[in-house]
């Protein structure tokens, strides 16, 4: 019974526990939003385009 108590009262492991959790977490907001963060960066108007337009009209002046 002492050993039980003692492994519950053990805290080492939960960090490990956490950081599996976070990462689901985010995981799971990716997942949610992945259409609209599509859009918004390789879109027809989206950020990736403009930065390489950009980038070439620079390097056309």
């Amino acid at each position: 019974m002492k050993n039980f108590m003692t492994y519950l009262k053990d805290e080492s492991g939960q960090t490990s526990t956490e950081y599996i959790l976070l990462v689901a977490v985010v995981a799971a907001v990716v997942f949610k939003f992945k259409g609209v963060i599509m859009e918004k960066l390789v879109g027809d108007n989206g950020l990736v385009g403009k930065v390489f337009d950009k980038a070439d009209g620079l390097l056309e002046e």
